[in-house]
């Protein structure tokens, strides 16, 4: 039944998709899509709930498209119905927004036609239970972004953001084919129950792991397959980047772990090891680059990535722990990675449509030209500071828990008994550490440069606060980061079947712990009571604020704000972004960025002000994109006369390449 209810949702999605197509001219364009969008999110969260909290047996379906005399396959279990809540949580969140947003839309006819299609190929992605019907809406999903991307194509940057995430689109496209032809194997075994039944070889299975690794990374933003986000998720509409950085890298998430948890077989040793390097490489590198931005959007473009990386960490995890029979460890890390999947959609998708609002607002992403935004719009910034307390990992939030988990899986690793996993593990441990730390001093960064202090131009200066659907879809997604961050006992428990399904085994039942505490593993080990934490902070708040006020108020002395000795009321004495990011850039910068400094001194009695200008250097575009490019550009180049070639070479070309392949035939064993 859950599963016909989605079906249904996708082909109403399509529908509203051609009604785009005819109003989007008139007033009800706006309201008709994003509602109808939001109606639908509902309807499929409501079936993806009843699916995975109800534990009912999977449901599967054929329906006659797709491949003649196969069909197309489609599949809710466990795992579909967990992510399609947090497409339909993403959605909503979006279209809900969008019905206030939308107003101030520029190119209202390149956006509406195909939100709902990009809504629709996500949710098909995870039902999907073949390759075919996998692959076709993969790319549906690439495409129907890519357009979104490129709703603003009067923007240089923007054709280039659409052209990378193209070639990266059809890259990852393709190391999926790829994939999914080894595990299909001679016999054409296109559907998933096929694929599991099948028992490639070792050698096959480390072609396919790397494969779906660089076909899933280059969706999800692995490094060094991490160049789109940065690029697209600036150029989108704010509530189109939500989507594409809350709930798109999720369904590549999703592919991954169906694929190599499920399609693959049993995990070997060394799928861990690849796995956890790339992901605490991943994570540092991320939160290291958005240190670096003055780009409100792209800043959080990159923390895309450090998450990404912490989700695969925990991923990594598991696959090393199931090797060797931990199947409790294998489940903490499984479960911790899942949460943050959910726990990153929230307050990513919250803080992309925050930024939406600031740039609604005053039409500056740069934050170098904002400050004192929280006097103008107070309860975008509230809303904007609980996504960045929850993605800063800061109890009680829930960006706290998940990574808590992660840690305390780390903390298992003396029990696997290979020693390359017990020197790998600590590492990225460290590494996660790291970021951590520096996600928290970013986000002090963004939010403070952002919205405290004085306007640093005339357009902060008059900025407004958002309309009505546009914060209430922020402040929902805020309560819901709160309520995930003091309740996740609840989440954890709602996890379960998608853990026993994926690694056989599952966290202990939180629910009967008491006080509403989580236990990982057991209560001699360690516990969390998110609830407690958040009571015992508004108490001691409370309290201290009135004793404050009581004791100090009759002796208080009023008088000028300290000014940190310059009285100047110029908005340049402030701290800058890059001002907060400079003693990081000078720690990492030369290693990871290759930062260079040059300082224009005047001598004494020249009035000219003194300049500093800092250059940064992307080395993973340097090192890997732009050769490739520069080699696809000469070989293009010279491969060009062959369009001015006549007939006779053309059919000597088809003559000599048929006789080829029929030579490779003869000779094929």
């Amino acid at each position: 039944m859950a599963l016909t209810v989605v079906l249904a949702t996708v082909a109403v999605l399509i529908v509203l998709s051609a009604l785009a197509l005819v109003t989007t001219g008139r007033a009800l364009g706006r309201p008709l899509i994003y509602g109808g969008s939001l109606a639908l999110c509902g309807i499929g969260l409501v079936a993806g709930l009843a699916a995975l909290l109800g534990q009912a047996p999977a449901e599967s379906s054929i329906l006659p498209i797709g491949l003649p005399w196969v069909g197309a396959h489609f599949r809710l279990d466990a795992l579909s119905a967990f992510f399609l809540v947090v497409i339909n949580l993403g959605g909503g969140a979006a279209s809900l927004y969008g019905i206030g947003f939308g107003r101030h839309e520029t190119a209202p006819q390149r956006v509406l036609p195909f939100y709902p299609l990009f809504l629709a190929a996500m949710t098909l992605v995870v039902i999907a239970d073949d390759a075919y019907t996998f692959l076709f809406s993969w790319e549906f999903m690439s495409l129907s972004s890519w357009a979104l991307v490129m709703a603003h194509d009067h923007v240089r940057e923007n054709l280039r953001a659409g052209y990378v995430y193209l070639v990266m689109a059809s890259f990852g496209t393709f190391a999926l084919l790829l994939a999914f032809g080894l595990l299909a194997g001679p016999d054409s075994a296109y559907a998933f129950d096929a694929i599991r039944a099948t028992h490639p070889a070792p050698t096959l299975v480390a072609l396919v792991l790397i494969l779906v690794l660089i076909g899933t990374g280059s969706k999800a933003g692995l490094v060094p397959l991490h160049a789109w986000l940065p690029l697209a998720h600036p150029a989108a509409p704010s509530h189109v980047s939500g989507l594409l950085s809350g709930v798109m890298t999720k369904v590549a998430v999703y592919a991954f772990v169906r694929i190599v948890f499920d399609l693959l077989g049993d995990p070997a040793w060394w799928w861990s090891m690849v796995v956890l390097a790339l992901a605490g490489i991943t994570c540092v590198m991320g939160v290291l680059y958005a240190l670096m931005q003055h780009d409100l959007k792209r800043l959080l473009a990159y923390h895309t990535v450090e998450n990404i990386g912490i989700i695969f960490i925990g991923l990594g995890l598991a696959l090393g722990f199931q090797v060797y029979g931990l199947g409790w460890a294998a489940a903490l890390a499984f479960t911790a990675a899942l949460l943050h999947v959910l726990n990153h959609s929230l307050f990513k998708n919250l803080l992309f449509l925050g930024a939406g609002a600031v740039l609604t607002a005053t039409g500056e992403r740069n934050m170098e030209h904002l400050g004192g935004l929280i006097h103008r719009m107070p309860l975008t910034a509230f809303a904007f500071l609980v996504g960045c307390v929850a993605i800063s990992a800061l109890p009680p939030l829930n960006g706290f828990v998940s990574e808590w988990l992660t840690f305390q899986a780390i903390l298992q690793s003396p029990q696997i008994p290979a020693w390359g996993l017990k020197f790998l593990i600590p590492a990225v441990g460290a590494l996660l550490a790291l970021s951590a730390a520096l996600a928290a001093a970013c986000f002090v960064k963004a939010f403070g440069i952002t919205f405290l202090g004085r306007p640093r131009s005339e357009a902060a200066g008059r900025a407004h606060e958002a309309d009505a659907f546009s914060l209430a879809s922020m402040l929902a997604l805020a309560a819901l980061c709160l309520l995930a961050g003091i309740l996740p006992g609840y989440f954890i428990d709602a996890l379960a079947p998608v853990a026993t399904s994926m690694v056989g085994d599952s966290m202990p039942l939180q629910r009967g712990v008491p006080y509403l505490s989580i236990v990982p593993i057991t209560e001699g080990r360690s516990s969390y009571n998110g609830l407690l934490v958040f009571l015992f902070m508004v108490f001691s708040g409370t309290v201290a604020a009135a004793a404050i006020h009581r004791l100090a108020s009759g002796r208080m002395r009023r008088g000028p704000a300290w000014d940190c000795g310059y009285p100047d009321p110029s908005t340049q004495t402030q701290y800058t972004a890059s001002s907060f990011a400079q003693p990081i850039r000078r720690v990492f910068g030369t290693l990871v960025f290759r930062a260079s400094e040059q300082v224009e001194m005047p001598p004494p009695g020249d009035m000219r002000p003194a300049r500093i200008v800092v250059r940064l250097t992307d080395t993973i575009w340097d090192a890997l994109y732009e050769p490739i490019a520069n080699a696809v550009a000469y070989v293009a180049d010279r491969l060009n006369i062959l369009q001015y070639l006549s007939i006779r070479h053309y059919l000597g070309f088809v003559f000599v390449s048929l006789v080829g392949l029929l030579l490779v035939l003869a000779v094929w064993p």
